[in-house]
């Protein structure tokens, strides 16, 4: 599609959050799997702000899995950021949605993981 892709991170409550805008696909899949893995490997929260990507294929997909197996490996935690009905449904159908916890904004994926934290058990 093409090699647009812009990523930003930020750091709010405790939590990174990358913002991602434009095309996830093979042209720009590496930097963005390259970012993600990154993050992850410092074993906290990550939250990957989905809503500003216009397209997403199986790579992308690929990567926000990969990404999430390498947080988990490094005791942290993936969560993705989803509003746009398009996506949402990519990630459903594709089983994403059961491997990433998803949430529609980057306040509600914040206040699902404060509920979590204060949770007995």
């Amino acid at each position: 599609m093409g090699d647009a892709l812009d990523i930003t991170i930020r750091r709010e409550r405790g939590v990174v959050i990358a913002a991602v805008a434009g095309d996830v696909d093979i042209s720009t899949v590496a930097r963005l799997r390259e970012c993600l893995f990154e993050l992850a490997d410092g074993g906290g929260t990550l939250i990957v702000d989905l809503n500003r990507v216009a397209f997403i294929d199986s790579s992308g997909l690929g990567a926000l899995v990969g990404a999430a197996r390498r947080a988990a490996a490094h005791g942290g935690s993936l969560h993705a950021v989803c509003a746009r009905p398009q996506t949402r449904k990519l990630l459903w159908l594709t089983g994403v949605d059961r491997r990433i916890p998803l949430a529609a904004t980057v306040d509600g994926a914040l206040m699902f993981l404060a509920a979590s934290r204060d949770a007995p058990g």
